[in-house]
Parts: C-alpha cells; structure tokens; sequence
C-alpha cells in the first residue's frame, strides 16, 4: 500500500452533501473492516469496541485512507435485545422479544440520555481538518424488526395497528432524541440515520405503512439534525424506488447511500436524482469483489468524471467494505480520487 498523501478537510464533503462540486475528489464510505483498520492505523485493534479509543484508531485509519472524516457512534445506547444467531447470513424472524400487548409493556426501554456521550473523547486528537460523522444503533425500522421479528411485525400490521404505532413511537421517539443530543457537538460534521428499508425488488413494508409508521419519525429525526445546522444522510438498502420522492421531498434528507447495480446502478441514480439530492458511493460491492482493479479504477475515476462539474456525488462502495473484500479491489478504487 502506497497512498498519495492528503490532508482531511470536511469543507470537501459539506460541499457534497450541499450538491455542490468539492475542491478535489472526494470519498465516503460507511465502515471498512478489520484489517483494512490496522493496515491503515498502523496499530492492532484496541481491545474494546465502541470506546473512544476504539472510534480514534477508526479515525487514524481513514484519514490515511485519504477520507474527510471519520463515522462514529456518539454513545453506547441501544436497545436491549437477546443475542441473536449469526453464520454467514442471520435470520430476520430470529429471537423475537416484543410479540404482544403484554411483552411490550414488560419490555425494558433504555434511554438515550442515560448514556455518556463519548464525543469529546473521540474529538480529543482528531486529524486537523477532520470532522465526525455521527451514526446509530441501528435505525427505527431495523429496531421494530429486531424486537419483533420481521414475520411477526407483518402479522401485527393487520392484527393490532394499534401496537405497531406504539412500538414505533417508543423507538423513534428515541432515536430522535439520541440525534438531537449528538448533532450540536461542535466535532459532528454530519449526522447518518442508518436504516434498511428494502429488500432487491420492494420495501420491507408496504410504501403505506412505511409512510405511516417509520417516515414520520425519519422526519423528525432529520429535524432534529437540521436544527443544529448539520446535514442529515440516510443510509438504506434495498430497492426504495417507491419512496424516493419521501426521502427528498418529505423527510428531506440531504444525502443517499447505499446502491446496487442489480437494483439501480449509481451512474443511474445520480442522473435521476442527483439534482435533488447529494447521492454518496454506489461502486457495487460485488463489483468490488469481481473485477479487476483496473476495471473498478476506470468506473471509479468515470464517475468522479461524471459528478466534477455538477457536484453532490463522493466516491465510495455501493454499501460498506466487508473483510471478504479484495483490498486490491478497494484500493483501486479509492485511487481513482486520491492520484489526481
């Protein structure tokens, strides 16, 4: 590994996120991996996660990688739930908590602000120029689901709307607090709620029901970003082609990521959206996985290419850098900015 060297500056991404052409090429990726960390920190991961030692050596790690940036989460609050199987997929029925009426009055909430921000103490030596990017415990919909189970969420939906309004308020209403808190640090640069809405071809809910239940708390959530003048990214798999205009007109988020080329290829998402709002990665994983570096380099630098007049785009992965990608196939790409 041999990287230009560039020094953070957040004015880069801001002018992204404002649909406006940065300076010079920029990047945006949600997370790397492990190794990717200790390759580029030059240190071994620190024994605990979700410390600021732990987010400080993720910051060391992206700021060499040339990123304007680090992802963070600010607290360790989360919603209890039960340990849940995982192999090489998880289930999404798996280890359900909430069920009922009497499951969910039993159920122990925990509350945002009974969590220690760990904001100063990530801040504390950060890169010059470097901002923090603010993300959750999962997000409202994931939460909904990973107490009730997916299956058992769609049979509440028609047997007790009532509950499922109740259930949703009780998450959302904490996310929103767990992100008003957050934003006005004066380190945050920007806010991620982090929620997959999709599945390959339709939302996981009915486009009625997510206008129901989970965009009017997204809503809020963006709000209470805004209010402290910090743009709002959504993070969201999955095909949301239905509901595209609710995340740009209704909730007005101030970016998208998250794109697959089975679903909408980025270079098509940029031209249907990206006068709307900022759209942020879309190299496809499995692109990443299977081509060459020189192939994933010239989709890479096209797509810089196609976005460097017209701005509001920044180069990244379709989702994440998971371990079983290549690191030949993501230094190609990140290349393709950081070499001009």
């Amino acid at each position: 590994m041999n990287l230009p060297e560039r020094s953070p500056d957040f004015a880069n991404l801001r002018r992204v996120l404002r649909r406006e052409a940065p300076a010079r090429p920029t990047l945006f990726e949600f997370f790397l991996n492990e190794r990717l960390y200790e390759t580029l920190a030059g240190a071994p991961k620190p024994a605990d996660w979700n410390t600021p030692a732990f987010w400080r050596w993720v910051a060391r790690a992206y700021a060499r990688a040339g990123y304007d940036y680090v992802t963070v989460q600010a607290s360790n609050w989360s919603l209890p739930k039960p340990d849940k199987h995982r192999a090489a997929t998880i289930s999404l029925n798996d280890a359900p908590t909430i069920v009922d009426r009497r499951t969910f009055d039993a159920y122990a909430w925990t509350e945002p602000e009974d969590f220690k921000s760990m904001l100063d103490g990530i801040a504390d030596g950060l890169p010059r120029g470097m901002k923090l990017v603010v993300w959750g415990p999962g997000g409202v919909l994931e939460n909904v689901i990973g107490l009730t189970g997916y299956d058992n969420l769609c049979l509440m939906l028609a047997d007790d709307p009532e509950l499922v309004a109740d259930l949703f308020e009780a998450v959302g209403s904490r996310f929103v607090r767990y992100y008003r808190a957050a934003a006005p640090h004066p380190a945050v640069g920007a806010c991620i709620s982090n929620d997959d809405w999709g599945f390959k071809t339709q939302t996981m809910l009915a486009p009625a029901d997510m206008r129901r239940y989970v965009f009017p708390w997204h809503t809020r959530i963006v709000e209470a970003i805004h209010a402290a003048g910090r743009p709002a990214i959504l993070h969201s798999c999955g095909n949301l082609g239905d509901v595209f205009d609710d995340i740009i007109d209704v909730m007005k988020y101030d970016a998208k990521h998250s794109y697959e080329d089975l679903i909408v290829p980025v270079e098509d998402a940029y031209e249907r959206w990206g006068r709307r709002i900022a759209i942020l990665g879309g190299i496809d994983v499995d692109f990443l996985c299977r081509s060459t570096p020189d192939a994933i380099r010239a989709r890479s630098r096209a797509m810089l290419d196609r976005s460097a007049t017209r701005g509001g785009y920044a180069l990244g992965s379709g989702n994440s850098i998971p371990g079983y990608v290549p690191d030949e196939g993501y230094f190609a790409m990140i290349a393709a900015a950081l070499e001009v």
